[in-house]
């Protein structure tokens, strides 16, 4: 039998919760309690925030670098020969210049120096003489074929062949040629092309540019991992990364680079490309949504601002790394199911959308990366070791460079482009049974202001690259 202890207490316990609880729930005994009302669920605004800067600068390797190295300037100009009482020379060596290294006149163009004395021992190529130092010198002294046996016209189709897509076998095979022999020109000419491209791309003013990266398989073997006999069984792949930036008004390339797909390798890409633009020039880019990007632009087209206080006492807020006021950023995000492509945004990062707008208006485009992904489609088709499914893989990043080094002069001076093609005023007619040409062919270097004409390999393999820049003559 329970005793009347037992009760008082839990009588004793209903009495104080009751004390404690009501204050708290605010109810009132004997009432029902109202329902407490729903609040409403807070809608977050879809609007992008503005960039709140950074507290610090984004480091670049290569900037920091090129501020402790200072390049050596130049000798000082001579003053050009003087112009003689002899019937003047109808050859032409205003593009030439003296290699001696004892000649005040070396690596001076235009000043009237040289003179041609014709074929020695009726060979192919034309002599030089220098009346500064009294020397002479080939025509083709410098490039790729000083000292080669083989004839010009099939090293430039050898070379031709490989900027047009075909392996460096394929193309030994066709020319009945050593694939040793081809690799090698193709090394001597990447390095010679790069000189030249380098040299006529400088103080480029460009509105837009377009980046991007594509993938490359390449196939290599570890030294010694691996017996001679299982290494074409056992060929080690990795993934490495071609990086583009493209104009795309003029379809000019401006970098190619050979990397992984990093924040470093970003600012490299970046790095490249401010060296090539005009000083002052502030592009608008454009791009997929890798992060990389933005601290690699920022770096480079950012400068200290002092936020405003917000409020009379305190400390001053810290300086911010802001982008400059006419940068214009964007990104294409795509949104990927099943290696398809389901949906496209549209993300504004630097800049306003309405300025985004207005620069793209001049040609009615919109947000979009569709140049540089037609240029990685060209890429694929033109450069044997970027091809889909195929077995002309390169052994390593250095052979994969040397093909991008070529494809690139030649895409820029040496390929025309049938979106640039101007039309001209008068018909021009052709020698055959053909109708007259009504369009003057155009490469991307033409459309950006570089050059007046379409180059053939064979005189951009000729070109001769002087060892620092050369004073504009008007």
């Amino acid at each position: 039998m329970v005793s009347h202890l037992f009760y008082y207490q839990l009588a004793l316990f209903v009495l104080v919760w009751l004390f404690v609880m009501l204050p708290v729930t605010g109810a009132k005994p004997g009432l029902p309690t109202p329902p407490v009302p729903a609040q409403p669920k807070r809608k977050r605004s879809t609007e992008p925030k503005p960039f709140a800067g950074l507290t610090h600068k984004p480091s670049c390797a290569l900037c920091e670098q090129a501020a402790g190295e200072r390049a050596p300037a130049p000798p000082l100009r001579p003053d050009p020969m003087p112009p003689t009482n002899r019937r003047p020379r109808s050859v032409d060596t205003s593009m030439h210049f003296c290699p001696h290294p004892e000649c005040d006149y070396r690596g001076w163009r235009g000043l009237g120096n040289l003179r041609a004395n014709g074929h020695p021992s009726g060979g192919p190529w034309r002599q030089f003489h220098c009346l500064g130092c009294d020397g002479y010198f080939p025509e083709h002294h410098g490039t790729l074929f000083h000292g080669k046996q083989a004839a010009v016209e099939l090293i430039v189709r050898v070379l031709a062949c490989l900027a047009e897509g075909l392996g460096i076998r394929a193309t030994a095979r066709v020319f009945e040629v050593d694939p040793n022999t081809v690799l090698q020109w193709l090394v001597e000419a990447a390095e010679q092309l790069q000189a030249f491209s380098a040299s006529f791309l400088c103080a480029v003013h460009v509105r837009q540019l377009h980046l991007d990266a594509l993938y490359a398989v390449l196939r290599g073997v570890r030294d010694g991992a691996i017996s001679a006999e299982n290494a074409l069984k056992r060929l080690e792949r990795s993934r490495h990364w071609v990086w583009t930036v493209i104009d795309p008004e003029s379809k000019l390339l401006l970098v190619t680079e050979v990397g992984p797909r990093t924040l470093e390798m970003a600012q490299r890409v970046v790095h490249q490309v401010v060296s090539v633009l005009a000083p002052g020039c502030v592009p608008a880019w454009f791009s997929d949504g890798f992060k990389g990007y933005l601290p690699a632009i920022l770096a480079h087209f950012g400068l200290w601002t002092h936020p405003e206080r917000r409020q009379d006492k305190g400390p001053w807020p810290k300086p911010r790394w802001m982008p400059l006021p006419g940068l214009l950023y964007a990104q294409v995000v795509k949104q990927y199911r099943r290696k398809r492509v389901v949906g496209v945004k549209h993300r504004v990062v630097f800049g306003t959308r309405e300025a985004i707008t207005q620069v793209l208006a001049a040609w009615g485009w919109k947000i979009n990366t569709s140049f540089v992904e037609r240029l990685n489609l060209d890429l694929r088709q033109r450069v044997a070791a970027i091809g889909r499914r195929v077995n002309t893989l390169c052994q390593g990043e250095d052979g994969l460079r040397h093909q991008l080094t070529v494809y690139h002069a030649y895409y820029n001076f040496c390929l025309p482009h049938v979106s640039l093609r101007q039309p001209l005023l008068v018909p021009e007619p052709t020698h055959g049974r053909g109708s007259a040409k009504v369009w003057r062919p155009c490469t991307p270097a033409m459309a950006a202001g570089l050059t007046d004409h379409v180059w053939s390999l064979k005189e951009a393999l000729l070109y001769r690259v002087p060892p620092w820049p050369q004073p504009q003559t008007v």
